[in-house]
């Protein structure tokens, strides 16, 4: 019998190096999907909470947090973009145009998983990153969100309501102060059985080294 390992992916979908360790994680589980199963659970970090409706340019942003350059922005997103495409996300050639707030996001996945399974919330999870890097169009319109729901095969109208409602905002809070209070202060970090921490946009090989030892494990 196949050992189970699980996976807890703390993550937001408006950070790059999510959608790059997202996809290496995965390319590693497809390449060990025959001697173990892999259970993958998405929780919620928001790196913008404070960041108000109509968000902010995004080279703005990152100038002003990181303290770079302009050039050194385009730099980065260039290296970032080279990444995401062998990690199976083709970001767009311009990159994304302004920064958002993703709680409503996050609602969105914690109904998804709550509703739905752990197959389906991580459908969503690839749709919404690819709503944001790779059309690169603006989340804090609810169409947007809406569009990524349809692609997941998941009820709009279900999550129309959510979007012009509450519902779900507490779970979503609770579980980014579960992470944050245990130390999560970066994304993405991803938790293995409960018990070791791998932090940012691993290559697939060091999540088949960390995946082979627990398998030896068991």
């Amino acid at each position: 019998m196949k050992p189970t390992i699980k996976i807890d992916y703390v993550s937001d979908v408006a950070c790059p190096w999510c959608a790059v360790g997202l996809g290496n994680l995965n390319q590693a589980i497809s390449q060990l999907s025959d001697r173990a199963n892999f259970e993958v659970h998405f929780h919620p970090f928001e790196l913008n909470p404070n960041m108000p409706l109509g968000g902010q340019d995004a080279i703005e942003h990152l100038t002003e947090k990181y303290g770079l350059t302009v050039d050194q922005v385009k730099s980065n997103q260039a290296n970032i973009r080279a990444k995401a495409l062998e990690a199976g996300f083709e970001f767009h050639p311009e990159g994304r145009k302004r920064v958002y707030n993703t709680f409503d996001a996050h609602r969105l996945l914690y109904w998804a998983g709550e509703e739905f399974g752990l197959e389906k919330q991580a459908v969503l999870k690839k749709e919404l990153l690819n709503t944001y890097f790779c059309l690169a169009v603006n989340l804090d319109d609810q169409k947007n969100l809406i569009d990524a729901v349809t692609r997941s095969g998941l009820n709009k109208e279900r999550a129309k309501g959510i979007l012009q409602g509450k519902e779900f905002s507490q779970e979503v809070r609770d579980e980014e102060a579960t992470y944050t209070n245990a130390g999560i202060s970066s994304v993405p970090s991803i938790i293995l059985n409960d018990q070791y921490l791998l932090q940012g946009a691993q290559p697939p090989e060091s999540f088949i080294n960390a995946f082979e030892q627990l398998i030896q494990k068991t």
